[in-house]
Protein backbone atom coordinates (compact mmCIF):
# COMPACT_ATOMS: atom_id res chain seq x y z
CA UNK A 1 0.00 0.00 0.00
CA UNK A 2 2.65 2.53 1.15
CA UNK A 3 4.53 1.52 -2.78
CA UNK A 4 1.67 2.48 -4.17
CA UNK A 5 1.31 5.91 -2.38
CA UNK A 6 5.27 6.65 -3.04
CA UNK A 7 4.59 5.56 -6.96
CA UNK A 8 1.33 7.69 -7.30
CA UNK A 9 3.40 10.65 -5.25
CA UNK A 10 6.19 10.40 -7.60
CA UNK A 11 4.31 9.76 -11.18
CA UNK A 12 2.41 13.18 -9.97
CA UNK A 13 5.69 15.03 -9.32
CA UNK A 14 6.74 13.98 -12.44
CA UNK A 15 3.86 15.33 -14.28
CA UNK A 16 4.09 18.77 -12.43
CA UNK A 17 7.58 19.15 -13.91
CA UNK A 18 6.55 18.56 -17.40
CA UNK A 19 3.71 21.23 -16.72
CA UNK A 20 6.34 23.40 -15.43
CA UNK A 21 8.66 23.72 -18.47
CA UNK A 22 5.85 24.86 -20.89
CA UNK A 23 6.31 28.39 -21.92
CA UNK A 24 2.68 30.25 -20.71
CA UNK A 25 1.67 32.87 -22.18
CA UNK A 26 2.71 36.47 -21.35
CA UNK A 27 6.02 35.01 -20.29
CA UNK A 28 7.93 37.31 -22.92
CA UNK A 29 6.06 40.32 -21.85
CA UNK A 30 7.51 39.61 -18.03
CA UNK A 31 11.10 39.31 -18.99
CA UNK A 32 11.24 42.51 -21.40
CA UNK A 33 9.51 44.35 -18.22
CA UNK A 34 12.61 43.72 -16.36
CA UNK A 35 16.42 45.48 -16.38
CA UNK A 36 18.74 44.07 -18.73
CA UNK A 37 21.27 45.47 -16.61
CA UNK A 38 20.27 45.08 -12.48
CA UNK A 39 17.22 42.25 -13.61
CA UNK A 40 14.77 44.31 -11.02
CA UNK A 41 11.30 44.85 -12.39
CA UNK A 42 10.81 48.41 -13.90
CA UNK A 43 7.38 49.92 -13.15
CA UNK A 44 6.07 52.42 -15.68
CA UNK A 45 7.75 53.93 -18.33
CA UNK A 46 10.13 55.78 -16.65
CA UNK A 47 14.13 54.31 -16.40
CA UNK A 48 15.21 51.68 -14.08
CA UNK A 49 16.70 53.40 -10.74
CA UNK A 50 19.93 52.16 -11.37
CA UNK A 51 20.56 53.97 -14.28
CA UNK A 52 19.13 57.56 -13.01
CA UNK A 53 22.40 59.99 -11.63
CA UNK A 54 22.69 60.38 -8.23
CA UNK A 55 22.26 64.23 -7.45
Amino acid sequence: MIVKVVLLFLIGMAVLAMFGRLRFPGQKRLQSAKCPSCGRFRIGKGPCPCKKELS
